[in-house]
């Protein structure tokens, strides 16, 4: 059993993490040519990590960093595939001039001391 406060430290060290690999993985895109339009942004469904747009493109895109690629790509569960998009119905319907854009889900996977893995249309919804 962990010592009392060990949980907490390790939360607050994955929490930080996570940020970090957010911070990266927006500036990996934004040296790509994305333009970042939301950043941790809430809806009623959950928090979408970032809203790039790049050219006719809105990509919704989640980040996991992990030790590896697999663990990373494994992280993102069915049940987050729907939370986002579900989050970027919200998006859509409260930034109408989007509407028209081309829409799509990606993934960043960030692993220490590595360049981070940007999978454009990382997963497709089922209709």
């Amino acid at each position: 059993m962990p010592e009392p406060g060990e949980r907490q430290r390790r939360g607050r060290r994955a929490w930080y993490r996570g940020r970090s690999a957010e911070w990266i993985g927006a500036a990996w895109l934004m040296a790509k040519g994305y333009r970042l339009l939301a950043w941790r942004y809430r809806t009623p469904a959950g928090e979408l990590d970032m809203v790039m747009r790049r050219g006719g493109t809105i990509a919704f895109v989640e980040v996991k960093a992990r030790p590896t690629l697999t663990g990373a790509a494994e992280a993102i569960s069915e049940k987050q595939r729907r939370r986002i998009a579900n989050g970027a119905a919200h998006f859509i319907k409260h930034h109408p001039r989007y509407a028209g854009h081309v829409l799509r889900f990606d993934a960043l996977l960030v692993r220490p001391w590595r360049k981070p893995r940007h999978l454009a249309a990382a997963w497709w919804l089922d209709s």
